[in-house]
């Protein structure tokens, strides 16, 4: 399961720090520029969410702070900047780890960016009509650009890689540690009535849960094992990947935000209550096709590989 998710993530990644360095990112950019204005938003904003939906959430708000200076920004800003990144970012990573589950990449690529402009058009109208959260925004950390060379770079990726694996290790014995005491049927009831509205049942609901707590990589890279083995339902492999998109990294995402002063009401309360709606919506649609349809245009599972399907018990 881990090796599948280095052999997405590590050419990827340096592909994209590849398109950053060269300037082909900012060269395309400018194509944004209208859509922030939507937004209310700066339009050299586009570049931070482009550098978003490419990088992740870390490198689009730097390139906020880069682009514009805090004092020109009011929390309504980036609280509905913070929304667009945090719905549609690192895609080229997170999407393919997504596809490994089973749903094809287009379509829930462009639930995601769908939602994001979504939300973040709520939040503007909201704002916009009520001046709520027009103060100035007054942040309690800023981050500073570094510049580092490819080396720093190619460090910093192993540095994540090693992280990863240490947090998948942890993960693995945590949930067969919970399963063995019946811990997780008790947190899993305790979530049940939320997941249920999303259609999110069985063993899924675990682990969407954990992609809403620590991010795509994990939920979805620990989904792909059970979905290839074929102990969870294609659908429910469905819904539980497309709440993963629409809401996800709460703990990591939320301490980054809140630090930049931006409303976690309407980022954490809001964009989950949103993702259940949402992903109650495109389930409901998704159970209205065919089982023909839905596995031609939806789902599509990849082979299983002996690395992820345990072998058959010999008998």
């Amino acid at each position: 399961m881990y090796w599948t998710l280095v052999r997405i993530i590590v050419p990827v990644t340096i592909v994209t720090e590849l398109l950053v360095r060269t300037g082909a990112v900012a060269a395309v950019a400018p194509t944004l520029s209208p859509l922030m204005s939507l937004y209310g938003l700066p339009p050299d904003l586009g570049l931070a969410w482009l550098t978003g939906l490419l990088v992740g959430v870390w490198a689009g708000v730097l390139v906020v702070f880069t682009l514009v200076p805090a004092s020109s920004l009011t929390v309504a800003d980036l609280t509905v900047f913070g929304t667009l990144v945090l719905f549609a970012h690192a895609l080229p990573i997170e999407q393919p780890i997504i596809r490994q589950a089973g749903p094809r990449m287009w379509v829930t690529t462009v639930l995601r960016v769908a939602g994001a402009m979504l939300y973040a058009a709520l939040l503007h109208g909201l704002f916009e009509t009520t001046g709520w959260l027009s103060a100035p925004l007054n942040p309690l950390w800023e981050p500073m650009a570094k510049a580092v060379g490819w080396g720093g770079f190619l460090l910093g990726l192993a540095e994540t890689l090693v992280g990863m694996l240490v947090i998948f290790a942890a993960l693995a014995l945590l949930m067969d540690a919970l399963n063995a005491t019946g811990l997780m049927d008790r947190l899993m009831r305790l979530v049940d009535p939320l997941l249920r509205v999303a259609d999110i049942r069985g063993e899924a609901r675990q682990l969407a849960a954990i992609g809403v707590l620590l991010g795509v990589s994990y939920g979805a890279g620990l989904l792909i094992r059970d979905a290839r083995s074929g102990r969870i339902p294609p659908r429910q492999v469905f819904n539980a990947c497309v709440f993963m998109g629409f809401g996800h990294s709460l703990i990591e995402d939320t301490l980054l935000f809140a630090a930049l002063g931006v409303d976690l009401t309407t980022i954490v309360i809001g964009r989950i209550l949103f993702a259940l709606a949402a992903t109650a919506l495109v389930a409901w649609w998704a159970s209205r096709l065919s089982d023909e349809a839905f596995h031609r245009w939806v789902f599509a599972p990849a082979p299983a590989s002996p690395a992820i399907v345990s072998p058959p018990v010999k008998v």
